[in-house]
């Protein structure tokens, strides 16, 4: 039986390409010994052998082996491959040398073991050397070169076949897909002369991973008989594209739901920004009795981060360790990036130092969140700490350690950071390290040395280096650059609300009236909104989300008064300041 397996951000991954799928059938093969044994004795051993590898009890099954009196081809099939199912591929190469006689499972085995550690050329080596080969042989080392983005080699093999069937030509759709020949794959597809839910699934998971959706949309209404694969697929399709009702009513709409099913309408909706939905999903699911995986933690731990919200996140937490996943490297880096936006940069690091083996992600992960705390020194000493375990910083650990620079206004050292990343470490500067810098700069009121640096640039500058200039503009009111900055942001994005705002802003401190309104004329002129401000407050288990100028809370009338009573404390606090002074100036 076929079957799919999607990833959380919904890539379609069939496990008729993995190896362990065809592990699976060789395992069945090896288990199935009629045809070769010869008595009930070896028949029954065989059956314990198969038991005992997949077990895990590859020293067992070796003692069994050992002390049968009578072998066959399956008795030794099932021992070469429990080896290298448990891990000994060498041990596995070994004994199919010494095998006295050997089938096409046999070489089958071989070839799937050498692929599964990772041996391509080895795995080829095998195929080649083979005596006779079946449709599995070839299904097996395309899968392969699939596998390993190989996907040339694979188009050779799969011309070179004298018989294909429908997991051929799935692996190959598959294959062309993930390298994005999208026609390629379709010509494939449209040639088949048998589909399947698996080939007509992995076409539309191309279309999805490849920015097709409207082709990936037209095909699942073409499919005969829809499944939960291809349903799945959809909804991330409909996700990427910000159409979640229509995810929702497509998940809604399907009786069959599988956990991966949960996983993508969780996931759509964390990246899309609505966090309470997500989180209400996973607890309805939950509730349903359905244990989530670490898909599903991730992504509801997002929401949270989300949502900043931190009771929801450390009942997650509690999910993680109950469900066993507290070593999870990449549950652990979600639990750092979410109490460091819950306001908790000490559990933060607390989740970092819980990682057995930290890698590469992990701390830029607690490194972006020091920063984001405006923890300059131990953001330092951290990235000291990364190196002294043998990782190599990146672009992203110099971005956060940038970013810690400009949090604690620190200039000469930001600039000294850029030349270290550039120079020392022959990393390639990105617009987001340049709109760092020229921020930094910018925020310490060097304005010229910032243009200058936007044009020394080695590409154009984007929307957010100019922002930066503009807000640096309006705040040491430099009415020259400021209108150059606008005007940039205006070519760039010309329903940017944030560029003529302040402008205008600008010309208002700066006391010209008719500037100021000659912006707002030009916005209506050129239909320019401004965007409302929006904030959010949780209390209790609920979240209340305030919109700039909405008067629509139920609690409005209470809230307003509750804001007077402060205004009039701090009032009063300020007179009362104010008079202590004067008693101190003249007593």
């Amino acid at each position: 039986m076929l079957f799919l397996r999607f990833t959380p951000q919904g890539t379609l991954k069939s496990a008729i390409f993995s190896t362990k799928f065809l592990i699976q059938c060789l395992v069945r093969s090896l288990s199935v010994p009629a045809k070769f044994s010869s008595t009930q004795d070896v028949y029954q051993c065989n059956l314990r052998l198969g038991r005992l590898s997949r077990a895990g009890n590859i020293q067992a099954a070796r003692q069994l082996f050992d002390t049968m009196s009578e072998r066959d081809v399956v008795s030794w099939n099932a021992i070469v491959t429990g080896y290298w199912q448990n891990g000994y591929l060498e041990e596995s190469k070994t004994l199919f040398a010494s095998m006295p006689v050997r089938n096409v499972i046999s070489w089958n085995s071989m070839i799937a073991g050498c692929v599964e550690n990772d041996r391509m050329n080895e795995a080829f080596d095998y195929f080649k050397a083979m005596p006779w080969r079946n449709t599995a042989s070839w299904n097996v080392m395309i899968s392969g070169f699939v596998k390993f983005n190989r996907v040339e080699d694979a188009s050779k093999l799969f011309e070179e076949m004298p018989s294909r069937n429908v997991i051929s030509f799935t692996l190959m759709i598959d294959g062309y897909m993930k390298t994005g020949e999208v026609d390629k794959a379709r010509a494939l597809f449209n040639h088949m002369p048998r589909r399947n839910v698996v080939s007509w699934a992995v076409m539309i998971s191309g279309y999805v991973n490849n920015g097709q959706f409207n082709e990936a949309r037209d095909l699942y209404e073409q499919m005969p008989v829809k499944n939960v694969v291809a349903m799945t697929s959809m909804i991330t399709g409909f996700s990427k594209q910000g159409m979640m009702d229509e995810a929702r009513a497509l998940f809604d709409g399907f009786k069959h739901k599988d956990l991966v099913s949960w996983n993508a309408i969780i996931t759509g909706y964390a990246q899309r920004g609505i966090g309470e939905e997500a989180l209400k999903l996973s607890s309805e699911m939950i509730k349903m009795g359905m244990q989530p995986d670490n898909f599903t933690l991730i992504s509801v731990l997002s929401a949270c981060s989300g949502l900043a919200s931190l009771k929801e996140g450390m009942q997650i937490h509690v999910l993680v360790i109950k469900y066993g996943f507290e070593s999870d490297i990449s549950i652990c880096n979600s639990l750092i990036t979410m109490y460091s936006k819950c306001g908790c940069i000490l559990d933060s690091e607390l989740a970092f130092r819980q990682i057995r083996k930290a890698n590469l992600i992990s701390w830029n992960t607690i490194i972006a969140a020091l920063a984001q705390h405006g923890l300059y020194r131990k953001a330092i000493a951290f990235s000291k700490e990364m190196e002294f375990n043998c990782i190599k910083p990146d672009g992203i650990t110099f971005l956060s350690l940038l970013s810690a620079c400009g949090h604690a206004g620190k200039v000469n050292e930001s600039t000294n950071l850029f030349d270290l990343m550039v120079k020392a470490y022959e990393i390639a500067p990105r617009s987001v390290h340049y709109s760092c810098l020229i921020d930094i700069l910018c925020r310490a009121g060097q304005l010229d040395k910032a243009c200058k640096l936007i044009q020394e640039m080695p590409f154009d500058a984007d929307a957010g280096v100019w922002g930066a200039l503009l807000a640096a503009c309006n705040v040491y009111l430099n009415i020259e650059l400021g209108e150059l900055a606008a005007k940039k942001i205006v070519d760039l994005n010309p329903q940017n609300s944030g560029a003529y705002v302040m402008l205008s802003n600008m010309y208002a401190r700066a006391g010209m009236w008719d500037e100021v309104i000659r912006v707002r004329v030009l916005m209506k002129d050129q239909g320019v909104k401004k965007q409302r401000g929006y904030s959010w407050l949780e209390i209790g288990d609920k979240m209340h989300l305030f919109l700039g100028g909405d008067i629509s809370h139920p609690d409005t009338p209470r809230i307003h008064l509750e804001l007077k009573r402060i205004s009039l404390q701090m009032k009063a606090i300020d007179d009362i300041a104010e008079t202590v002074l004067l008693w101190s100036c003249f007593g």
